[in-house]
């Protein structure tokens, strides 16, 4: 098995929760989709990414199960890990910065997979939620304080690999944001942070904190 970094994305204040990412530093060990894709069932984290130009930030993303062209916590993880200006996806070119604890991406809306946005009254229905069957893929959403663009949110990926739930997905803020089109301070799963702030030309900036946990 080729060695490969974990880290945790949109942590908390504290530095606690955030979801966990694996991180293949050298892609070329593993050159082959077929090979990628079973080292990422293997490792079952919710996304593992594969840097194939550390340099150029080239990398390759997958779930446990298929290749994804773009994905948020892993391009806001990798952009941290390796500290380059931009990520070169599938789906396209990625803006990076890191801004004192945070670091954020710059992506589009239509490179984020479909997802169900589904909008709940309160705060506490979204955290009585029970996990969905496997089905389609649910973010589950409410207003904290819509004044000051706070949410509550869970992510139910409703794939039959293990993952009933992710505790922190960029894709989904970032389209959540799209269609509300004001910046979001988003508390997810049990306790993780993500940042957005809607950008000129329909670009989305996405933020949040990243910390080496092996």
């Amino acid at each position: 098995m080729p060695a490969y970094d974990v880290l945790r994305v949109f942590c908390a204040p504290n530095g606690g929760y955030g979801n966990e990412l694996g991180v293949v530093r050298d892609g070329s060990a593993l050159p082959g989709r077929a090979e990628r894709q079973a080292l990422a069932g293997k490792l079952g984290f919710s996304e593992t990414v594969f840097v194939d130009d550390p340099e150029r930030g080239i990398v390759d993303i997958y779930t446990p199960t298929l290749r994804l062209p773009f994905a948020g916590h892993p391009c806001v993880g990798a952009a941290w890990l390796l500290d380059v200006p931009e990520l070169r996806t599938p789906a396209g070119v990625v803006g990076a910065r890191q801004d004192g604890e945070f670091c954020w991406i710059e992506a589009r809306a239509e490179w984020a997979p479909p997802r169900t946005l589904r909008r709940y009254a309160t705060a506490a229905e979204v955290d009585d939620l029970a996990v969905p069957p496997p089905g389609e893929w649910i973010y589950a959403w409410a207003w904290e304080d819509e004044p000051a663009g706070r949410v509550r949110a869970r992510a139910f990926p409703g794939r039959d690999d293990g993952i009933e739930e992710d505790e922190a997905t960029g894709a989904a803020a970032l389209l959540l944001t799209d269609r509300l089109g004001r910046a979001l301070n988003i508390t997810q799963g049990a306790g993780s942070q993500i940042l957005t702030a809607p950008q000129p030309g329909g670009w989305v900036e996405i933020g949040g904190r990243v910390y080496l946990e092996r």
